[in-house]
């Protein structure tokens, strides 16, 4: 028997307290795929952040819950947060399951609120090292930090949904990419229970995800060895949803990134952009990147780069290198563009 959800009232609500200001667009746009994600978006209403935080803010996110000891799903979740002043965030579930009730699941989903907001994300080690270094990096990079002191990194724990929107950006443009994860969601994803939106819709199961035929990701945009990646992650979701929800066993990011990086296709870059997103890791970069090391390189010393540079130019700050980009990007810097732009090969009619 299928629990339904109340269309109304939700399930369960969580206020959650982070004690300090905090700017929930720029702390959760990471997690959100384009203006369009069908499965996760903060509202288009510009905050412009700061000590006052970004109360009024907002999103809507929906996804699966997983049992970590069976890998089985255990219901599915709709998910919106209100910012209701500087520090203190709402959050409403909505919850459909076959085998628990919605309270019950709702229980669970707000659980994890706390760390996709970044709750558990402590800056005060980088902080410190900015306020007291002398150079002049370091005093952009706390002038940046004073202006935004409420974006923090967000951990969404949905390993396998979030890696599946990563292989989708290899060595695409970002528009390609986009289009591939809504259309995967419009075509084959199911509406999630309670209010939702009429455009939200659920990630995709692991047997979803395999029963997707090789003539529609054609169709969708999606490359043939993205679509064959995407396939032998979703054979490996079971592991992937274990990962994810009792994460003990793995001693270090690194050493999860290492897991992820020996299913074939997946590569650092693939493994450090989704852990950013699902884990909050605070110092993997995405070494490989078409344009990082452009925006490193320009935004700190004036100058392009090249990977190595890059690592170079981010070694003062190791253990915080991710933050580091986090605040270049949230500072609205833009590097210059040399050479021909980037532009996608279509052969959906080929």
């Amino acid at each position: 028997m299928i629990h339904q959800p109340s269309a109304g009232s939700p399930d369960g609500e969580l206020i959650v307290d982070l004690g300090a200001p905090y700017d929930l667009p720029r702390s959760l746009e990471i997690i959100q795929r384009g203006a369009g994600d069908p499965a996760f978006r903060v509202d288009p209403v510009g905050h412009r952040g700061g000590p006052g935080g970004t109360p009024g803010a907002g999103a809507w996110a929906c996804f699966r819950l997983w049992s970590p000891a069976s890998a089985l799903e255990q219901g599915q979740v709709l998910l919106r947060l209100d910012q209701l002043d500087a520090a203190r965030v709402r959050a409403r579930a909505w919850c459909a399951g076959a085998e628990a009730s919605p309270a019950e699941l709702a229980r669970t989903a707000l659980a994890r609120v706390p760390a996709l907001l970044g709750a558990g994300d402590d800056w005060a080690g980088f902080e410190h090292l900015l306020t007291t270094s002398e150079d002049e990096q370091s005093a952009g990079l706390e002038r940046i930090r004073r202006r935004h002191p409420g974006v923090r990194l967000p951990s969404s724990g949905q390993l396998l949904d979030q890696l599946v929107t990563v292989v989708l950006e290899q060595k695409v443009t970002h528009d390609q990419a986009r289009h591939g994860w809504r259309q995967l969601l419009r075509r084959h994803g199911e509406r999630p229970p309670g209010p939702a939106p009429a455009w939200m819709r659920l990630p995709l199961t692991a047997g979803q995800l395999r029963a997707v035929p090789s003539w529609e990701w054609h169709q969708m945009w999606v490359q043939p060895p993205m679509a064959a990646t995407i396939r032998r992650v979703a054979e490996r979701a079971s592991a992937l949803h274990r990962l994810a929800g009792s994460p003990a066993g793995v001693r270090s990011l690194e050493e999860l990134a290492g897991i992820l990086t020996a299913i074939d296709g997946v590569g650092s870059w693939t493994a450090a952009e989704t852990l950013q997103r699902t884990h909050g890791a605070a110092d993997l970069l995405a070494v490989g990147d078409y344009h990082l090391p452009a925006l490193v390189g320009e935004a700190l010393t004036g100058s392009r780069t090249d990977d190595a540079g890059m690592l170079r130019i981010l070694r003062p700050w190791r253990g915080h290198r991710q933050r580091v980009v986090r605040l270049i990007r949230v500072s609205g810097y833009r590097h210059q563009k040399f050479g021909p732009r980037l532009s996608p090969a279509d052969h959906r009619s080929r």
